[in-house]
């Protein structure tokens, strides 16, 4: 992986234990960081909770635990995205310039009242939505989640953070309510909801609002 970022011109820092990659991010002060879960010295999950007290550096886990259970409970934590042992390069490259997008996106002195994503307008400050130059009438539960995913774009959110920000629950919640709510805003913005443009289903994890 050193090897083929640093191909790519990325600068590259590796650590070998979780206890040397804490210390490398708060002296070196990278942009984006790539984290295994399965450590000798701790646990993955315990970086990404102790990293985003004190920054929102994008943090992309790269690790062989591939079950469900294993990718919610980094992304509740606050990762921005999962991939799986044993992957591509050029998937790995893909996800990273995911991460580069979001770090722009995120150094902006303004927040985005308008977000243009294809054919789809979200404007926040009027809180109107259109497809081309019509519009879209959205309930405020659908305009909450589609806002939501839109805010962070490449970004997975998990189940729990769509219950928690736009239901208001702590707690994991009714998912039913989330797939009901969720089927209805892709008939309303998807051309084809079997192909969907916008909006990407990440198996029992959550979901995935586009890039583009």
């Amino acid at each position: 992986m050193s090897m083929a970022l640093k191909a790519k011109n990325y600068k590259v820092t590796t650590a070998a234990t979780g206890k040397q990659g804490v210390l490398a991010f708060c002296t070196q002060n990278p942009d984006i960081l790539l984290l295994d879960l399965g450590l000798p010295d701790m646990d993955g999950n315990e970086i990404i909770r102790e990293v985003r007290k004190v920054s929102e550096i994008p943090i992309l886990i790269v690790s062989a635990r591939g079950m469900d259970n294993d990718k919610v409970a980094a992304l509740d934590l606050g990762a921005n995205d999962y991939v799986t042992k044993p992957f591509s390069m050029t998937e790995l490259l893909a996800r990273i310039r995911v991460m580069e997008r979001f770090i722009d996106r995120r150094d902006l002195t303004q927040p985005e009242t308008v977000m243009q994503f294809g054919a789809l307008t979200i404007d926040t400050e009027r809180r109107r939505i259109f497809l081309g130059e019509e519009e879209v009438h959205l309930t405020p539960l659908e305009y909450k989640l589609l806002v939501l995913l839109a805010v962070n774009c490449g970004k997975v959110i998990t189940h729990s953070q769509i219950m928690k920000e736009v239901w208001g629950y702590e707690e994991t919640g009714d998912a039913k309510s989330i797939r009901v709510c969720m089927a209805s805003l892709r008939r309303k913005i998807e051309a084809d909801t079997a192909n969907p443009q916008y909006i990407f289903t990440e198996v029992g994890v959550g979901y995935r609002f586009t890039d583009k």
